[in-house]
């Protein structure tokens, strides 16, 4: 294999929590060298978020931080005085990219503002991911992953479905995406884009300012929604229920698509030609849907009374689109995933030898380096500030003695 993807390329990481840590995690795990930057003895947020090794809390063993900030190497540092942003303006003109994820106008009141650190670095490529991004009303709005996901319009894909119905039921609220969803969304927006621009600047153009806003970033997943209502706000008020979707079986739930011919066709066969799915009711894609009310429950039905597996398998020698609903411990004991290496050991120095997710792309030429255990709270500080910005031992322990590192 040859070197990997983004060999040479170095990021400087200023975020905490999600979006931020998961965009430099995707240059990181592809190769860049990556610098995390986190807050003298607090670090990063995440840190302080579960779920923790042996559910009992600690700064180095959060598996969200484990995961989130493998392939970087860490210091704590703060730019807020005077010596620590010279350190930050150091480290800037050696990076190709910046992550930064604080509020808008943090930065410029820091000093550190694009316009600032362009000009000592006109190829610096400068990533802000903020919830609702640098301009509009909303700039200056605080959120969570929960107000993101639920203002963006994802959640109304979350109402509960009944069993024996295709319609939302509105009457209950509509759920949060699991985890952190929206936050990752946003952030590999944040890589997708910053790697765009360093593709740009390699073909000769200079570096450039990236304004990435998190609720913007699940809208745009809202393609044919969003597009439907702009276009005929009446179409979601119009719009009735397809047959299949999410359904109840015999060991847990299965999630069946088949709003085209061929694909009713295929789940036809699968349930055994029953004669009802050759009435008039089931002519067309248009009847279906127009008596999805009435063919739900007898889909249903037949699901009830067939494993997961059975049907998966099943549905997979008919080109039926179906698939298992799984569990996490499922999918992590998938000999699917297993063959494909999808999960990797690293071993970290206190949370000890555990099991990572990786990605899901394979490289014929560029290997992936998502190798490198997340780093301990200032792990790196010696390697970067003495090993490479030339400080003293006696620099290096003043600063940590008054709260620059």
């Amino acid at each position: 294999m040859g070197e990997s993807a983004l060999a040479g390329i170095k990021v400087l990481e200023y975020c905490q929590m999600v979006s931020g840590p998961y965009c430099a995690k995707l240059m990181g795990d592809l190769g860049a060298e990556v610098i995390k930057i986190e807050k003298p003895r607090l670090g990063d947020e995440a840190r302080r978020r579960g779920p923790f090794l042996s559910d009992i809390p600690h700064p180095e063993t959060s598996g969200l931080f484990l995961y989130l900030n493998t392939s970087k190497l860490g210091i704590t540092l703060n730019p807020g005085t005077p010596a620590g942003k010279n350190i930050f303006l150091a480290l800037v003109k050696d990076a190709d990219i910046l992550i930064e994820d604080t509020t808008p106008g943090t930065m410029e009141r820091l000093g550190l503002d694009y316009h600032t650190l362009s000009e000592i670095n006109p190829s610096l490529i400068m990533t802000s991911i903020t919830p609702y991004g640098q301009t509009g009303p909303y700039r200056e709005y605080k959120a969570y992953h929960i107000n993101i996901y639920h203002i963006s319009g994802q959640a109304n894909f979350t109402y509960s479905m009944p069993p024996t119905s295709k319609k939302k039921d509105h009457s209950q609220p509509p759920v949060r995406g699991g985890g952190y969803v929206g936050d990752y969304d946003a952030g590999l927006s944040g890589a997708t884009a910053a790697i765009a621009a360093l593709y740009r600047r390699n073909s000769g153009s200079s570096g450039q300012y990236i304004d990435i806003s998190a609720e913007e970033a699940l809208i745009s997943l809202d393609r044919v929604d969003i597009g439907a209502f702009a276009n005929d706000p009446s179409a979601g008020q119009r719009r009735k229920g397809m047959l299949g979707g999410l359904m109840a079986c015999k060991d847990g739930y299965i999630v069946v698509v088949a709003p085209q011919q061929h694909q009713w066709e295929a789940l036809v066969k699968l349930m055994g030609n029953p004669e009802w799915a050759h009435g008039e009711k089931c002519r067309d894609e248009i009847s279906r849907v127009e008596n999805a009310d009435e063919l739900q429950p007898l889909i249903n039905k037949w699901m009830l009374q067939h494993t997961r597996d059975e049907i998966f398998h099943l549905g997979q020698s008919y080109s039926c689109p179906v698939g298992p609903v799984n569990s996490v411990e499922d999918v992590f004991r998938s000999a699917q995933y297993r063959e494909r290496g999808f999960f990797v050991e690293i071993e970290h120095p206190v949370a000890g030898r555990q099991s990572y997710p990786t990605a899901s792309y394979h490289f014929s030429e560029s290997p992936l380096f998502a190798s490198r255990a997340a780093p301990l709270l200032g792990e790196h500080n010696h390697e970067i500030y003495c090993g490479r910005l030339g400080c003293t031992e006696d620099e290096l322990a003043s600063m940590r003695n008054s709260g620059v590192i």
